[in-house]
């Protein structure tokens, strides 16, 4: 260890403490907390946390010379135990950091309590929750205290040795919640011979009592120390280990109180990895001499011997340090007294008669990482390192031992690890140096694990040179077994699995035309076509697979996401030749793909010869398209239909000729194959009943009955009847049907005859016999014709009839026409003296004068013009004309008010002068405009009562009130009168 950087410091905190009080007996501390008990029965106080002190008499009403045998202080500072030993027997007293009297704890008067166990679990300012108090006849009591009771809640007696009655010397306390919410309990006591363990679940009554039925566990060694002491070190409220100073050393170990594991006695052994540091080690070749105190770190032990600390690491167990105090001459005779720890402030005291000590701990663990390097226990020097440096030092020892004792691919794992301490050149070169390829290797690997995403050149270099190294290895094993690439679990195939593992893990650090040379040039084509496969390099995978006729792992390539299409059209060719069904049922998965790319392969698949009963898949590619994705592409279509022309039965051909793929589209085609190429290509393969579908679909209907006239007959018929929009057409073309039918049957025998005449039935009425007749030979007799002929007059005399009737009722209906017309001219109606206009209620008989004369209307006499209705309701013109305007809609208002218009300008310009003379030239020409304006006005107004027809019903949704009405209503409203308006009454008044 650097003396110049010492772990432990030692200052003089205080000298002559007692402060006249005696001599220091006894020392405590918890949380800048000391308490100091004196000879003369005096504690002293000092709260560092709050810079207070005072003192306190316990030796007041006793006699004779009383003096502090110990005293206890709990983890938080607040809590005191004392115990006065004097020539009255002995005393213990409780007092609280706020009480300025102590309080007597009666109970256990005449008792000597050597020893406190705290709760530090549940132990809080106000209160001691439970204590347990350990005397020098073997006894152990349980005691609580609350602060404000100003008194102890209760003391028990838990247990008292028996089988070896011994003091205690010291306790220890720890509890822990469990799964029920119970408390187990777990206690250590120290005796000046023997270590004792109690644990149990319920409270501290509970696990003694179960003692009275079982064994105590207990640890017994040779030897005695009156000065026994035990002590934990705790770490975030939680005890971690213990050290004993026994007779026979320093017993330790570490503290699990959360263990499973029982031991045999039945009691949990919450004790782990438990060692004895002997006093021999201690003394370096002296007599052994035994420590009168003890005081426990995180990882040193100290022990007072003598008038000096020695600080031993409990790791090495190794003298570190030694502490020396500046003692007084009063003092030096009997020397240190003892040490006390403060767990909650990290601390430690050291004190004399007088003085009292402190011992800092500065950064005890940082070199802890060599100590447990130099035990070899690297695991441990890792965790306690604090930099990279030290890592590296403890990762260079690891791979030095491994590499000395050729353990090469651990030492490789090790050296990949150090960043500092040696070079990547010097530690390959170790590796180079014994021909160790593949620990190279693995070092390597394990260095590129370490580096960061930052050095990437570096990172390609190594997997560069790391990927030679796997190729290397590959040869040398196929060198030394030629049967090692055989399809078993060989070194060769782990190899070969670990490498392209490799390649999948670096694809993205690797240069690929780097890598792709060096896989090409080992012979690693398999290798190749998996690298060039993770970088995405699918031409070069498909291509050989191609070649290695394997098609389905080819297409199995290009339906990866990812893949151009353009790979798919540029295999097409090759890959439907290797294997014609996969290829196509691929194609069919892929709905990205454009059909019209793939007719190159599909014409090459279509040009070799194919068995009788084989599937045509390039057939079935296109009928899938056709059908199920609905294309429309017309170089689809024509392949289509010339695979269809060139099979041998054209059942197909005839079904895609008749079906109407565009059917029920919008301003679209009902095909999309081109219909001269389909006809050329029927004519050339001679599939007639498809070159007469298809004249049929131009409309060439002549050239279809023609061609059908070759094939069949029959089908020649069907398309004559197709046409039924040109009776023109319709009747040349069964004219042609049946001039073949009789020149088929050699027309002038007499069974040929009736053959032509059954045949002028099958045409429903269209062909007569007069129609066929040209069609037989001149020679024909009429007796063959007799029945024929006399049908056809007697269908001309039933038209001739129908003529006559249809001739009368038209003359029948002329004279009902022209009897109305008279009955009309002779109709009238009577109007009543006192009969009402049906809109103002004046009487209709006005004089016009009283009315107005309106203009375009012939005057009656002196009456103004009105209409009267069959249902007896009577309006003057004007009143109609406006009702009618004021109910119908704009439109019909409008055209109303315009011809009223019109009327009026007519009537103005057929006088002249003033007395209103007309023209010799003009008269009867206004006066026919006058009455087709009048006509149309009077059917605009009159043509249905408005009181009885359509209008009065479109009337039922208007308003009661118009909206030119709304004024007239306003007048009607009954406003609250102003005060202005009150003055201007008055003042019109």
């Amino acid at each position: 260890m650097d003396v110049t950087r010492q772990v432990f410091t030692v200052d003089l905190l205080e000298r002559y403490a007692a402060k006249g009080h005696g001599v220091i007996t006894c020392m405590a501390a918890g949380n800048d907390v000391i308490v100091l008990g004196t000879s003369k029965g005096w504690i002293i106080r000092h709260d560092f946390g709050l810079g207070d002190s005072y003192d306190i008499d316990l030796s007041l009403g006793r006699t004779g010379d009383q003096s502090i045998h110990r005293v206890f202080v709990d983890p938080g500072g607040s809590h005191c135990i004392a115990t006065v030993v004097g020539n009255g027997g002995a005393e213990t007293f409780y007092t609280h950091a706020k009480w300025s009297k102590p309080r007597v704890l009666s109970k256990l008067k005449g008792l000597v309590v050597n020893a406190v166990a705290w709760n530090r679990q549940l132990i809080t300012e106000g209160s001691t929750k439970e204590i347990i108090l350990g005397t020098d006849n073997g006894q152990l009591h349980e005691m609580a205290v609350d602060e404000k009771d100003k008194k102890e809640k209760y003391i028990k007696f838990l247990f008292e040795l028996t089988e070896l009655p011994e003091s205690f010397m010291n306790l220890q306390m720890e509890t822990t919640s469990i799964f029920n919410g119970e408390t187990r309990y777990y206690v250590m006591a120290v005796t000046p011979r023997r270590l004792y363990s109690f644990t149990g679940i319920g409270s501290l009554e509970t696990v003694f009592a179960s003692y009275l039925d079982r064994a105590v566990h207990f640890m017994e060694l040779p030897g005695e120390n009156p000065s026994s002491e035990l002590h934990f070190f705790i770490k975030q409220r939680r005890a971690i280990n213990f050290a004993w100073l026994s007779g026979a050393g320093i017993y330790y170990g570490g503290l699990n109180f959360g263990a499973s594991h029982s031991s045999q006695d039945g009691d949990e052994n919450f004790v782990e990895n438990k060692a004895l540091l002997g006093y021999s080690k201690l003394s370096e070749g002296a007599e052994a001499v035994k420590p009168s105190s003890l005081a426990i770190s995180e990882f040193h032990f100290l022990l007072l011997i003598g008038n000096k600390v020695k600080v031993v690491n409990r790791i090495s167990e190794q003298i570190v340090e030694e502490l020396h105090f500046d003692l007084t001459s009063e003092s030096a005779s009997k020397g240190i007294l003892g040490l006390a720890s403060d767990a909650s402030a990290g601390l430690f005291y050291a004190y004399d008669q007088n003085s009292i000590f402190q011992v800092s701990v500065n950064d005890e663990g940082r070199d802890m990482w060599k100590v447990y390097l130099d035990m070899k226990e690297y695991a441990a020097a890792l965790a306690n390192c604090r930099n990279a440096l030290q890592r590296d030092q403890v990762y260079l020892a690891q791979a030095e031992s491994a590499f000395s004792s050729k353990d090469f691919f651990r030492s490789a794992s090790f050296y990949a690890k150090i960043s500092y301490l040696l070079s990547f050149e010097e530690i390959t070169l170790k590796f180079i140096s014994v021909n160790e390829q593949d620990a190279l290797r693995t070092f390597l690997l394990r260095k590129l694990d370490n580096l960061s995403k930052d050095d990437k050149f570096q990172i390609t270099m190594i997997s560069t040179w790391a990927t030679e190294l796997y190729l290397d290895k590959i040869n040398r094993l196929l060198l030394e077994d030629d049967s090692a690439s055989s399809d078993h679990g060989s070194e060769y195939q782990s190899l070969i699995r670990e490498f392209r593992a490799f390649l999948s893990d670096s694809k993205d650090v690797l240069d690929e035309a780097t890598t792709m040379r060096l896989l090409e040039s080992y012979g690693r084509v398999d290798e190749l076509v998996f690298f060039a496969s993770l970088k995405g390099q699918y031409e070069i995978v498909v291509h050989h697979y191609i070649q290695q006729g394997e098609a389905k792992k080819a297409l199995e390539v290009l339906r990866k996401n990812g893949v151009p299409l353009d790979l798919q059209y540029k295999f097409a060719p090759d890959l439907i030749i290797l294997d014609a069904y996969e290829t196509v049922e691929s194609w069919m998965t892929n709905n990205n793909l454009n059909p019209r790319k793939l007719i190159p392969a599909m014409m090459r698949y279509s040009s070799e010869p194919h068995a009788k009963n084989e599937t045509h898949e390039v057939i079935k590619y296109l009928e899938y398209c056709v059908r199920h994705r609905n294309n429309e592409d017309p170089g689809i279509h024509n392949l289509l239909l010339s695979l269809y022309a060139k099979q041998e039965d054209d059942s197909s051909l005839l079904r895609f000729l008749q079906h109407k793929f565009g059917k029920g589209r919008e301003n679209g085609p009902e095909f999309f194959y081109d219909p001269k190429y389909a006809l050329r290509l029927c004519l050339k393969e001679k599939r007639m009943r498809a070159c007469v579908h298809i004249y049929s679909m131009m409309s060439m209907h002549e050239e279809a009955v023609a061609l059908s006239l070759q094939v069949d007959p029959e089908l020649a018929k069907a398309e004559a009847d197709k046409v039924e929009d040109d009776e023109e057409l319709r009747k040349r073309l069964w004219l042609m049907v049946a001039k073949h039918v009789i020149e088929m049957e050699k027309g002038a025998k007499r069974e040929n005859i009736r053959k032509a005449i059954a045949f002028l039935k099958e045409t429903d009425g269209l062909l007569k016999i007069e129609d066929i007749l040209p069609f037989f030979p001149d020679f024909a007799l009429i007796d063959d014709f007799r029945e024929a002929i006399c049908s056809s007059l007697e269908d001309y005399n039933k038209q001739i009839e129908l003529l006559k009737q249809e001739m009368d009722f038209a003359t029948a209906g002329a004279d009902s026409i022209r009897n109305d017309i008279s009955a009309l001219a002779q109709r009238y109606a009577v109007i009543e003296r006192d009969e009402d206009c049906g809109v103002c209620q004046r009487k209709i008989l006005n004089l016009a004068g009283e009315y107005g004369m309106t203009r375009g209307y012939a005057s009656i006499g002196s009456m103004a013009p009105f209409y009267v209705f069959p249902c007896s309701h009577a309006f003057h013109a004007e009143c109609l004309i406006a009702h009618v305007t004021r109910c119908t809609d704009r439109d019909q208002a409008e055209r109303v008010l315009d011809l009223q218009k019109q009327l009026t300008l007519l009537g103005s310009e057929t006088r002249k002068g003033s007395n209103g003379s007309l023209t010799e030239e003009e008269p009867i020409t206004n006066f026919t405009s006058v009455d087709k304006l009048r006509l149309q006005l009077d059917d605009a107004i009159a043509s249905e009562c408005p009181f009885c027809g359509e209008l009065m019903i479109r009337e039922i949704s208007l308003p009661f009130i118009l909206p030119e009405e709304e004024q007239e209503v306003n007048s009607w409203l009954i406003k609250p009168p102003s005060a202005a308006s009150q003055r201007s009454l008055s003042l019109s008044m």
